[in-house]
C-alpha cells in the first residue's frame, strides 16, 4: 500500500503543480443553479461516507469551493455511469463528476474542462491472490475473469492491453456499476478489476485487509469535468481549476483525501 500511496502522490504532484497562469479575477456566475451529476462510485473521489450516508469526496469539496469561488449554488443528483454522459449531452444536468476520464471519442458528445487529476490505472485483486502478479501473468490464466463497466477505460484496457482484442471476450464479465464490480471480485465471482490510482487506494484503505493492488500501471488518464456541448460553464470552471491549483488548494484536497482519510475510521 505505501507503494502505491508513493506512486498515486507523484502523480498528482506533476499534474496538480501550480498552473504557469490563472486568471487573477474569476468569473462572477451571481447565483446560478448549477446541477452536478456524479455516481458515487469512486472513493476517494466521490461515494457515500458509510459511517453517515453523506455524499463526500475530492471532488464534492471541489466543486463546493468553485461554487464558493464562482458564486455559483451547486444542486448533486446521481445517475449511472452508462447514463452520465448522454446525460449530460441532452443538457439534463450541468456538469458531470465521477472521475471521467479525458478522450477524443467523448469529445464527440461533450465538452471537457481542463484536467483537474491524472491518474494510472492499476491491477485490484483479493489479498489472498497467487496466481497472478501482473498483466501478462493473468492474461495466461484462462479461466480469470476480470469485471468491467462497458464503455468505460478500464473496460478498454482489459480488451486490448491484457486480453486479446475482443470486445466481447467472454473472461470480461460486464456490470452497470464500479462498485458491483469491486463486490463482485470480493466475492470470489471474479478475478480481477482495473480501477484508476484513486479508487484502488480508496478501495484497498477500505477493505480491511480484503484487497490488494498487483503489478505495474497500465496507463495514463487525465480526468475532467464534462458539460453539454457549447456550455458557458467551462471557461469558469477552468479559471477556477487554474486559481485552485494555483493556490495551493488542490494540494491540501490531496492531502485530505489520498493521505489522511481512512474510509469507516
Amino acid at each position: 500500500m505505501n507503494r502505491l500511496k508513493l506512486i498515486l502522490a507523484g502523480l498528482l504532484a506533476c499534474v496538480l503543480a501550480p498552473a504557469a497562469a490563472s486568471a487573477e479575477t474569476l468569473p462572477d456566475l451571481g447565483g446560478k443553479a448549477v446541477t452536478v451529476v456524479t455516481e458515487n462510485a469512486y472513493p476517494p473521489l466521490q461515494f457515500v461516507d458509510p459511517k453517515t450516508g453523506e455524499q463526500i469526496g475530492w471532488e464534492y469539496d471541489a466543486m463546493n469551493e468553485m461554487a464558493r469561488r464562482l458564486n455559483f449554488k451547486v444542486e448533486y443528483q446521481n445517475t449511472s455511469w452508462d447514463a452520465m454522459i448522454q446525460s449530460i449531452s441532452d443538457g439534463q444536468y450541468n456538469i458531470g463528476m465521477t472521475g471521467i476520464t479525458i478522450k477524443d471519442d467523448r469529445k464527440e458528445k461533450v465538452d471537457f474542462s481542463d484536467p483537474y487529476m491524472r491518474s494510472q490505472q492499476f491491477m485490484l485483486v483479493r489479498s489472498d491472490e497467487s496466481r497472478f502478479t501482473d498483466a501478462k501473468s493473468f492474461a495466461d490464466l484462462k479461466d480469470g475473469l476480470i469485471a468491467a463497466q462497458p464503455g468505460t477505460s478500464p473496460f478498454y484496457t482489459a480488451v486490448y492491453e491484457i486480453l486479446d482484442g475482443n470486445e466481447q471476450n467472454p473472461r470480461i464479465k460486464l456490470f452497470e456499476t464500479f462498485g458491483a464490480t469491486v463486490q463482485a471480485l470480493k466475492s470470489g465471482d471474479v478475478d480481477l478489476v482495473l480501477t484508476d490510482s484513486v479508487a484502488a487506494k480508496g478501495y484497498v484503505d477500505s477493505s480491511n485487509g480484503a484487497l490488494k493492488v498487483v503489478g505495474e500501471p497500465l496507463g495514463t488518464e487525465d480526468f475532467g469535468f464534462i458539460f453539454k456541448k457549447g456550455s458557458d460553464l467551462v471557461a469558469p470552471i477552468n479559471a477556477a481549476i487554474a486559481s485552485m491549483k494555483e493556490d495551493g488548494t488542490f494540494e491540501t484536497l490531496n492531502k485530505k483525501w489520498f493521505l489522511d482519510y481512512k474510509m469507516g475510521e
